[in-house]
């Protein structure tokens, strides 16, 4: 069972403050930034930052869902959502750049063992940077 990953990056048109808070707004601005990709999101607890607990389905594909209960924490310019019902943690990275933000966001989890692991490995990350990159595309619109 090996780490899988999928990262994607994005500069949006707005200051790492404004740019974290977009992220953490999980009542107004995430369901807006979400693409299709997610089903049955609603926020659990809080809805705004740490504390947060949101809840939804990722239809990565077809054939594949994975029912998310992500609980949120912040620390500096990280915020990060741990899945409750697996190993994926997403963690969210805003830095400064000229006058706006690059905003990375990075999923890992540990995958599946053997033959079904090694095709995790090469075709998950893939399709989850398609849809890391649509959200991204969304946020930096949101933020324009």
């Amino acid at each position: 069972m090996g780490q899988v990953s999928a990262s994607s990056s994005i500069v949006v048109a707005a200051d790492p403050q404004r740019t974290l808070a977009a992220i953490g707004d999980y009542e107004t601005i995430r369901p807006r930034i979400l693409s299709s990709h997610y089903r049955d999101y609603k926020v659990v607890e809080g809805g705004n930052g740490a504390g947060t607990v949101v809840e939804w389905t990722l239809q990565a594909t077809e054939k594949r869902t994975r029912n998310v209960r992500a609980t949120v924490t912040v620390a500096d310019s990280v915020l990060t959502e741990r899945d409750a019902n697996s190993t994926m943690v997403t963690t969210w990275t805003v830095t400064g750049d000229g006058t706006g933000s690059k905003v990375t966001v990075e999923t890992t989890w540990k995958g599946a063992g053997g033959i079904s692991g090694i095709f995790e490995g090469i075709f998950a990350p893939l399709g989850l940077k398609k849809i890391q990159a649509e959200v991204l595309g969304n946020l930096a619109r949101e933020l324009a």
